[in-house]
């Protein structure tokens, strides 16, 4: 399992900018799962930013410290894991930045060693144990660059101990000056429904040290969310590409100018609707200064608000049925429908939604196969050969509408007739075999391709 990810939200996938990154419902990653008979491994990772930035302080007054978070976390839930001791190395920031120990490090010129009593595993809600203290040093300049290294041990694993990879984790601090637009945090909405309308708290600080002269706010909301407040300020538009999921975008513009410490907020509030197919829905805000000023510090100025309504998403396959002599070439069509009512994204990480899985008919060989699927064993390791396979696993996209149809087109070679030969046709999420907790029946997820 890589290292999990530390940086700034990402951002959420869209048809007009098909450059940017992904972004998700926040969401745990989900731990490992390993067969009875499968040897049992550990990893023991930390957490850590890729780099941050600390401003200089404000007409020659001390600067204000940002809080850098670390942690240790560690791959596998048939283990625990205790007594972790994450080992922080500043070294590297003489002249740059000072930090201050929290109470579970104790420190030893340029080191110190902290305490994590439990070290979590991956998944669920992830929290930094170590919460240190960064700022400029005295002297420092703009646009010096330092980095803080860490190494770790913990007790527990399969062999007793577990040990981070040596030399593989590091913060790079830079001293910055400029302006810093920080968003407040925004509480998500866990348990809407369609047609409730919700207001956003929304609230821009510089933090920075010097002003902002202008800056833009854009918002970008899911295809669930609609009736957007209208500001004379901002432009709207409607994504409705075949490749991406449809969305709702905003630019905003303002002339005002943002001291520092200076805080904004938008002419009305913020509203916005569930619609009738909303589920897992999401609404991006990004706040820049105008006129070409870098943020010192954009990882603040950027917030995803999880809204969830309560609804669901029916989705069913059918299969087909052929008849026909040893030798004879059927075409069969196995088909997922999105019944709805409500429409679904992997709008962050790009998964399926679900995958179409095809076991073969006995007496049967696959000799054509669509696009987007792929040729597995029974038991869903890897199949060499892109025909003939006993099994195929067919990805439908990363979000389906509240009336997504797809059909995955075979070819299929009848060599030995079978009478009353039947394939399984079913639904399954993209990973693991969990069932489909947004959809309220599963009886019509499994199908059968009927051979004579």
């Amino acid at each position: 399992m890589s290292k999990l990810s530390a940086a700034r939200p990402v951002r959420l996938r869209s048809g007009a900018a098909a450059a940017a990154a992904l972004g998700l419902l926040t969401v745990g990653l989900a731990a490992p799962a390993f067969a009875a008979d499968e040897p049992q491994t550990d990893q023991l990772w930390v957490h850590e930013p890729y780099e941050r930035t600390v401003p200089l302080g404000i007409d020659g007054e001390q600067p204000e410290s940002r809080t850098l978070g670390v942690g240790l976390y560690h791959d596998n839930t048939n283990f625990t894991v205790t007594d972790g001791k994450l080992t922080v190395d500043i070294s590297g920031l003489a002249g740059v930045a000072e930090v201050a120990w929290p109470d579970n490090c104790a420190p030893s010129g340029t080191r110190a060693v902290c305490d994590v009593p439990v070290v979590p595993v991956i998944g669920g809600d992830f929290e930094d144990q170590v919460p240190l203290q960064v700022r400029a040093a005295d002297g420092a300049e703009a646009g010096a660059q330092g980095r803080i290294t860490y190494e770790a041990t913990a007790t527990g694993g399969p062999d007793g101990t577990l040990t981070a990879p040596h030399d593989s984790f590091e913060t790079t601090v830079t001293v910055g000056s400029g302006p810093d637009l920080a968003i407040a945090p925004i509480p998500g909405i866990e348990q809407g429904r369609p047609g409730d309308e919700r207001t956003i708290p929304f609230k821009v600080t510089n933090n920075g040290n010097e002003s902002a002269h202008g800056f833009t706010v854009k918002l970008t909301a899911s295809y669930g969310l609609t009736d957007l407040t209208r500001y004379s300020a901002c432009t709207y538009t409607t994504a409705d590409g075949d490749d991406y999921a449809p969305m709702k975008h905003v630019l905003c513009t303002f002339d005002r100018t943002l001291a520092p410490g200076e805080s904004f907020e938008l002419p009305a509030p913020l509203t916005v609707r569930l619609a009738p197919q909303a589920l897992s829905e999401r609404l991006d805000i990004d706040v820049e200064p105008a006129g070409g000023a870098e943020d010192i510090d954009s990882r603040n100025g950027y917030e995803v608000v999880q809204l969830g309504a309560e609804n669901t998403a029916d989705f069913s396959v059918t299969g087909d049925a052929v008849s026909g002599g040893a030798g004879d070439t059927a075409t069969v069509d196995l088909t997922f429908k999105n019944n709805g009512p409500a429409w679904l994204g992997n709008l962050g990480s790009g998964d399926p939604v679900a995958q179409v899985r095809f076991v073969v008919p006995d007496g049967t060989k696959v000799t054509g196969v669509p696009d987007g699927c792929y040729p597995r064993t029974l038991d869903g390791r890897y199949y060499p050969q892109q025909t003939g396979a006993p099994r195929y696993d067919c990805e439908l996209p990363y979000w389906v509408l509240e009336d997504t149809r797809r059909t995955f087109t075979f070819s299929v070679r009848i060599d030995t007739v079978v009478p009353g030969a039947t394939g399984a046709v079913s639904i399954h999420p993209p990973y693991g075999e969990r069932p489909l907790g947004f959809d309220p029946d599963l009886t019509n997820n499994t199908a059968t391709l009927a051979v004579n």
